[in-house]
């Protein structure tokens, strides 16, 4: 048997509302950060407005997921994962949440140094909370982009592990977060 006796089968609802809904926004957001950052053409300033609001949405909503994380208990994983590899998943998965939550702020703080608002799709700004340095600027910048790039790796190293639990183990682990009927 795979999994200990009565324990949980399946993510709660809004662990995996919240979880593939943030993957759709995350891959949207990284997509289009590199993008931006590639370009000069004129909707670049279109996009990085929306780009900005949509990361006070992201920062937002993996607030509310690590509130869901800490209240509600997932599945444990198969009796026949390594000490190793549970330390691995355990390990990758504060990784992720801490370069979801480190991702916007630093994006925030980067646009604060530039002396550029942080609007939210035009209702409000953001208030400023660093003054204006052209140094704070470019090193937020990079930092900002090597958490991009450390997310990016994250990412495809989850979406590896999901397909490999799904396809090569079958073991049940990429079905806790599916959505299908729970038995």
């Amino acid at each position: 048997m795979p999994y200990p006796e009565n324990s949980i089968k399946y993510y709660s609802l809004s662990a995996r509302v919240l979880h593939w809904g943030m993957a759709a926004l995350l891959l949207s957001m990284l997509f289009v950060g590199l993008l931006m950052v590639r370009s000069l053409e004129p909707w670049q300033l279109t996009l990085l407005a929306l780009h900005k609001s949509f990361g006070v949405v992201a920062f937002i909503a993996v607030l509310f997921r690590v509130a869901v994380r800490l209240s509600v208990r997932p599945p444990e994983l198969p009796t026949e994962l390594s000490g190793i590899q549970r330390f691995i998943a355990r390990i990758s998965h504060l990784l992720l949440y801490a370069a979801m939550i480190a991702l916007p702020i630093s994006g925030y703080l980067m646009q604060n140094s530039a002396g550029r608002p942080v609007e939210f799709f035009g209702l409000f700004s953001l208030p400023p909370v660093l003054p204006i340095s052209l140094d704070s600027y470019g090193l937020l910048r990079e930092l900002h982009g090597l958490i991009a790039l450390g997310l990016i790796g994250l990412v495809l190293l989850h979406i590896a592990a999901a397909l490999h639990h799904g396809w090569v183990r079958r073991d049940g682990v990429l079905q806790t977060m599916l959505f299908q009927r729970e038995s």
